[in-house]
């Protein structure tokens, strides 16, 4: 019976809410909104060198995402010898697929891409609570009907989408510079796909 007990906390402790199974302090804080500065100036062209592994393929090549007004950005994916890998819109909440190469031409994968690029180039996220962890200060928010958490030290360097209060991506910004950041990866856990972006502005 102990040992039932035992098991019983155990498997609640596991599948707590992802603030408590990281030891996140609840803090109450005045802001409203988390602010992603980093493909926010319309006067600027953000151009990466960029690897992209999905499943057992990989693609490299330069990768531009560009602020056409608000709310509304324009990413693109090319070789290097400038032929198109993919082509996407974002305005507000819509989302459109200007061009996309068949070997990459699959619904849940576009779906998966649109999620996350969503994360990079969405501005200003509400926040559901606040949390600190030592010096950190983390945002829970709802992006996309799904629970990101942002984390930032003096400035945002981590998003870290959850379901289940597992982590199933996690958006790193490294190397940053004023409101640049000049590297940055996301990383599945739940399936093969990896993306890095190194500057070459």
């Amino acid at each position: 019976m102990r040992y039932l007990i035992s098991s019983f906390c155990l498997l609640f402790i596991a599948c707590g809410p992802y603030p408590k199974k990281h030891n996140f302090q609840l803090r109450t804080t005045s802001n409203k909104t988390i602010h992603n500065p980093y493909f926010s100036d319309e006067k600027k062209d953000y151009v990466y060198k960029a690897n992209i592994a999905v499943y057992d393929k990989l693609f490299s090549g330069i990768f531009i995402v560009k602020k056409l007004g608000e709310a509304n950005h324009r990413i693109v994916f090319t070789t290097e010898m400038g032929n198109k890998i993919f082509d996407f819109s974002f305005l507000n909440d819509t989302f459109k697929v200007n061009f996309i190469i068949e070997a990459i031409d699959k619904a849940i994968l576009i779906n998966i891409l649109k999620k996350d690029f969503k994360a990079l180039i969405q501005e200003k996220i509400p926040v559901i609570k606040s949390y600190s962890l030592q010096d950190t200060l983390i945002y829970e928010t709802a992006l996309s009907n799904k629970k990101h958490f942002y984390f930032k030290t003096q400035q945002l360097n981590k998003i870290i989408r959850v379901k289940n209060a597992k982590e199933k991506v996690t958006f790193l910004f490294l190397e940053i510079n004023n409101i640049i950041a000049n590297q940055i990866k996301i990383l599945h856990s739940n399936i093969k796909l990896k993306i890095n972006l190194k500057s070459i502005n």
